[in-house]
């Protein structure tokens, strides 16, 4: 029988090495795209946020987070903006907050489709703006006959959230959160935040301001009381952001009409909110 040479073992030995190296180098890379997209996932759902806070949310290193934030910018799937301050922050630099871009949106699967916005466009030209209103409205009411059930179920203080579980697992990633006691004076109310970090139509809603009135004023059908739209995705915001009035205030309301639509970008909050 013939033996394997000190030469054969060698490159034997050589070609397990450098496949266990292969293998190696394609689980960490592997968890690096993975480690990666969950930075985007979470600056989806924040929001803008700053390195700082994704770090910390997902157990990050400064080194890791940075590695993977620049590599993301790299890519253009997030972007970079300064923070807004509304009091005095003392000596330093604003703090730089990473943002959600259009291209990385479209990594999450969005729904945006031309079609949709080629035969809206068609709708308008040959039936008048009113039909595209009519159009919007009638996609909504889809929407709260499906949803009305469970946020009427839902006791009085925790409808916001009925809804918001009910956007999400339409792919909506909502929350609520409180009014920041900045927005409850420009507002001029109490109340909590409907964040909607995710819009399968934000596109078609840039162009079409009438599907986002609509779904306003759905929301405050659904909710009873009055709501004001401040930010959204498709004005060029990070997050879509409903203020919706206390309960307890509806009734004292200075504002006769139940919805307001504004997308002004006014949202301050400071955990996991919105700085536009």
């Amino acid at each position: 029988m013939r033996t394997a040479t000190s030469e054969q073992q060698a490159a034997a030995h050589s070609a397990a090495a450098g496949s266990s190296v292969r293998r190696d180098l394609s689980a960490q890379a592997h968890s690096e795209r993975s480690t990666r997209a969950r930075v985007a996932r979470l600056i989806l759902e924040l929001g803008p946020s700053t390195a700082s806070v994704i770090g910390s949310r997902l157990g990050l290193t400064p080194a890791a987070i940075r590695r993977h934030l620049d590599n993301l910018l790299a890519e253009g799937l997030i972007e970079t903006r300064t923070a807004r301050t509304y009091a005095s922050r003392g000596r330093g630099r604003p703090a730089r907050l990473f943002a959600i871009t259009d291209a990385g949106r479209s990594a999450f699967e969005h729904a945006y489709d031309d079609l949709a916005s080629s035969a809206l466009r068609f709708l308008a030209t040959t039936a008048g703006p009113a039909a595209v209103e009519e159009f919007a409205r009638h996609q909504v009411a889809e929407l709260e006959r499906r949803y009305g059930p469970a946020v009427a179920a839902a006791p009085p203080g925790e409808r916001v959230q009925a809804l918001a579980d009910a956007l999400s697992a339409d792919g909506y990633a909502a929350s609520t959160v409180a009014a920041p006691a900045a927005e409850k004076s420009a507002v001029g109310s109490g109340g909590e935040q409907l964040c909607q970090h995710h819009c399968p139509v934000a596109h078609v809603a840039a162009e079409f301001p009438q599907l986002c009135e609509a779904e306003t004023e759905a929301f405050s059908r659904l909710l009873g009381v009055p709501v004001r739209r401040l930010a959204t995705i498709a004005h060029g915001d990070g997050i879509c952001t409903t203020h919706v009035t206390c309960r307890s205030l509806a009734g004292k309301h200075d504002n006769p009409d139940p919805v307001e639509s504004e997308g002004n970008g006014l949202n301050i909050s400071e955990s996991g909110g919105l700085f536009i």
